[in-house]
């Protein structure tokens, strides 16, 4: 008797892996739509705006430091940017991000 429900719950135990690989790409589709989808789309936005640099441009750096667009020298790929009057640093272009309250505008004005 207790061999027959032994056997019976062996049997019921093994079920299509069909639920489980569904189960997988539900899960796969879910981190792509809610993490891996935005990420590029903001790193798609960072790019347009680090190749549409111009003098002028309100910019912050990978470092936090707020400053001001002097020059741009495409062939080093190297942005000098004033944080001061009259005090310039250069950093890689890389780093060089929209300045948060200038981004804060725009979209206010849309």
């Amino acid at each position: 008797m207790n061999t027959a429900i032994f056997l019976a719950a062996q049997a019921a135990g093994q079920g299509s892996p069909l639920p489980m690989i569904f189960m997988m790409v539900a899960i796969f589709v879910v981190m792509w739509l809610f993490m891996i989808r935005p990420q590029q789309k903001k790193q798609k936005q960072i790019r347009a705006f680090q190749n549409s640099l111009q003098e002028g441009s309100p910019v912050v750096t990978g470092g936090g430091i707020f400053g001001t667009v002097k020059r741009i020298d495409l062939t080093t790929n190297k942005v000098e940017v004033e944080i001061a009057r009259g005090v310039v640093i250069t950093v890689d272009k890389n780093t060089v991000f929209a300045d948060a309250q200038s981004s804060a505008q725009q979209q206010q004005a849309k």
